[in-house]
C-alpha cells in the first residue's frame, strides 16, 4: 500500500480486508503507543503493559480476519476494551502467581511521585492523579478517556458499552466532583 500513513483508519482497514497485511503495520505503528500508555494505565507495569500490546494487536488482526467483521467505530474504540480486559486480567494472574500481591489490595491506576511537595512538572502529574483517585473508578476512567485518550463521548459511550447519556453523566459528574476540590483551580485556570 503507498502512503499507508496518509491513509484513515478505515482505508487501512479496508486495504487489510483485501488481504494488503502491509496496512496492519501502518495501524500497528499508528496505534502502539496510545495502546501501550492505555495498557500501562491499566497494568501498571511496564513487561505487562508490553505483552498487553502484542496481546491486542494479535487481536485485531484476528478480528480483522473474520468475514462478518465491519469497523463499525475509530480503532481506538475497538481497541480500549481489548487493552483493558487483556491488561486486568495479566494483572489478576500476576496475583495469583505471587502471593504477596494478594492481600495488597489494589495498585493505582496512575502512578504518584514520592516527594508531592516538590514544585516540578512530575509533581503537578502527581497531584492530579490525586485529585483523580478521589474519584470513582467509573468516573476516573472517564476523565482519562475524554481527556488523556482524546476519545469524543460517542467514543467512550461504544468503548464502554453504555448509553451515551450515560457517558455524558458520568463525565459532567467527575468534573462536578473535580471542581470541588480546590488543587483543581490551579489547573483549571480558576486561581
Amino acid at each position: 500500500m503507498e502512503r499507508a500513513s496518509e491513509c484513515s483508519d478505515v482505508e487501512l482497514v479496508a486495504a487489510i480486508r483485501r488481504g494488503d497485511w502491509s496496512a496492519f503495520d501502518a495501524l500497528y505503528f499508528r496505534h502502539k503507543e496510545w495502546t501501550y500508555r492505555l495498557a500501562w494505565r491499566f497494568a501498571a507495569d511496564e513487561n505487562e503493559a508490553l505483552d498487553v500490546v502484542q496481546e491486542v494487536f494479535v487481536y485485531l488482526a484476528g478480528k480483522l480476519r473474520e468475514p462478518s467483521f465491519t469497523l463499525r467505530a475509530s480503532v481506538t474504540t475497538l481497541l480500549y476494551p481489548a487493552v483493558k480486559h487483556t491488561a486486568l486480567a495479566l494483572k489478576r494472574k500476576r496475583r495469583r502467581m505471587n502471593p504477596q500481591l494478594q492481600g495488597s489490595g489494589e495498585e493505582p491506576d496512575i502512578p504518584i511521585p514520592a516527594r508531592p511537595e516538590a514544585q516540578d512538572p512530575i509533581t503537578a502529574r502527581g497531584e492530579v492523579a490525586l485529585m483523580l483517585r478521589g474519584l470513582s473508578d467509573a468516573h476516573r476512567e472517564i476523565v482519562l478517556m475524554r481527556f488523556v485518550d482524546d476519545m469524543s463521548l460517542e467514543e467512550i459511550a461504544d468503548a464502554l458499552a453504555i448509553p451515551l447519556g450515560t457517558a455524558k453523566s458520568r463525565l459532567h459528574h467527575a468534573l462536578a466532583s473535580l471542581r470541588e476540590d480546590p488543587r483543581f483551580r490551579k489547573y483549571a485556570g480558576q486561581d
